[in-house]
């Protein structure tokens, strides 16, 4: 089953949780703390295996969840981390953060390897808070919560030449002839209903991918038929080969049939049609093909036109030394921009506040990420846990706003589900 695009939910691992404890032992006197921190949870990386040529896989495991670290023990004894979740994709795998549409990574090579979501960091454990002010803390962290990601993963073939046309011109045909390929080869619309890849060799020394995209009708590029969920392929092709069928098969004009795909290659990305081009008049052993090349050579003058009879393996020769030397000379380019990239943007310039506060009825709700984590972070098991709590959060300026907005003693906050008094 070939599947090209999936979204996929991504729960990186929890921190393990960091130890309190305290050093008790014979002849050690004032032994001090001696908890341990936690281990790292498991971080959730993909990575290329050109063994794959589907997202099958990932369609029937749409949440993925990484492992918690360990958590830390007496005695000084550290977590261990946990075993990172390791996604095996094919070549050509974009991965795109849904709520910011920016791309992860775009991986094109065998063993590409990228990060999408990361595990939490351990909690510290008492030992590490230890300070000459406060020798012996009574608290230790919980475990920072792994990264939650919503992604989206495409497949987008690469191949150097990618045929486009319409339905039953003979795609499949050609590059059934010209590489070890083996498409299903019927008379009959939307036969080819996956991408077929072929390698073409010319000489000793030269090869290159070709890639059969299954047929394109009008309304492609919005939906219709199969051509929508194949467009995308085309996008890295260096080349693009129209087949036209010459014999006007069904009454078709190939001309019209010529415009037709164009049309439907610049409303999808108008930076398709900046790709060299070149015609496959096919069908050239019918009768009707004589005169119909004639008229359409008067209309198209601009680009290479090849004519030949696939069925009969005539005139490929000569195309794939034409397809050949056009590689030698057009550049490999970047499928996306730079800015379209995660990494591009420096979160640590982005000036957003730490926190939100609203009233819901009677309570005053206080969000945001960085007060959520400290909250998941913190282990209310001792009074000094909870002095640390309260101080760090006047730090964060929460004390001052929720005067601000009206709050008296008395009141209630709540930070997800947790819910005190307010004291001023």
């Amino acid at each position: 089953m070939f599947i090209d695009e999936v979204i996929v939910e991504l729960y990186a691992g929890d921190g393990g949780n960091g130890c309190m404890a305290f050093r008790r032992e014979k002849y050690v006197p004032m032994g001090g703390p001696f908890g341990g921190n936690g281990g790292r949870g498991s971080n959730i990386i993909f990575e290329v295996d050109e063994g794959l040529n589907t997202l099958v896989d990932l369609r029937y495991n749409r949440i993925i969840k990484g492992k918690k670290g360990t958590n830390g023990e007496g005695k000084a004894k550290h977590g261990k981390k946990a075993e990172d979740i390791i996604i095996k994709v094919p070549v050509g795998t974009v991965i795109t953060d849904v709520e910011t549409n920016l791309i992860v990574a775009d991986l094109t090579k065998q063993g590409d390897q990228v990060t999408v979501a990361y595990g939490g960091r351990g909690g510290r454990g008492n030992m590490a808070f230890a300070t000459r002010t406060n020798p012996a803390p009574s608290f230790a962290e919980n475990g920072e919560p792994g990264e939650y990601k919503k992604v989206k993963i495409e497949l987008k073939l690469l191949a150097d030449v990618g045929l486009v046309g319409l339905p039953s011109v003979g795609k499949s045909t050609i590059i059934s002839k010209i590489s070890a390929s083996k498409p299903k080869i019927a008379a009959y619309h939307f036969t080819t209903l996956t991408p077929n890849l072929g390698v073409v060799r010319v000489g000793k020394n030269k090869s290159f991918v070709v890639a059969d995209l299954p047929g394109l009708i009008k309304g492609a590029s919005l939906g219709e038929g199969l051509g929508d969920k194949f467009l995308k392929h085309i996008e890295r092709t260096r080349i693009i080969a129209h087949v036209i069928d010459m014999s006007g098969f069904e009454g078709r004009d190939p001309y019209e049939d010529y415009l037709l795909i164009n049309k439907e290659l610049e409303d999808f990305n108008s930076d398709l049609l900046k790709k060299p081009q070149i015609i496959l008049a096919n069908k050239m052993d019918l009768e009707m093909s004589k005169n119909n090349i004639e008229e359409f050579k008067k209309k198209v003058t601009n680009i290479p036109i090849f004519e030949i009879s696939a069925m009969n393996n005539q005139g490929m020769k000569e195309v794939l030394i034409k397809l050949s030397t056009m590689l030698d000379t057009t550049k490999k380019t970047p499928l996306y921009e730079e800015e379209k990239f995660e990494s591009h943007i420096l979160y640590q310039f982005k000036k957003e506040h730490p926190f939100h506060i609203h009233k819901d009825g009677n309570v005053w709700v206080v969000t945001g990420e960085k007060v959520e984590k400290l909250l998941k972070m913190t282990r209310f098991t001792t009074e000094e846990a909870v002095k640390r709590f309260a101080n760090k959060l006047r730090r964060m300026g929460i004390d001052d706003q929720l005067k601000e907005l009206g709050a008296v003693d008395g009141d209630y906050v709540r930070i997800i589900d947790l819910e005190f008094e307010f004291r001023e």
